[in-house]
């Protein structure tokens, strides 16, 4: 499914994609115990997920915070 997991924003807002809104919610084979809602969509769909970008500070900044 493209744009997916769903967050919660988008199952209780309009819905205009070609499956269920049950269907997006729970996709075949997920559980419905324990879900966990994710806060954000994929970012460019699969691209994104598999190239993740550090933003973090450089380890010598944490170097001296600990001096």
């Amino acid at each position: 499914m493209k744009n997916a997991p769903h967050t919660v924003e988008d199952l209780v807002g309009d819905w205009n994609r070609p499956y269920s809104r049950d269907q997006g919610c729970f996709p075949p084979g997920a559980f419905r115990v324990d879900k966990y809602w994710p806060p954000v969509n994929r970012v460019d769909n699969a691209h994104g997920d598999r190239n993740l970008i550090c933003v973090c500070p450089p380890m010598s900044n944490y170097a001296e915070a600990a001096e």
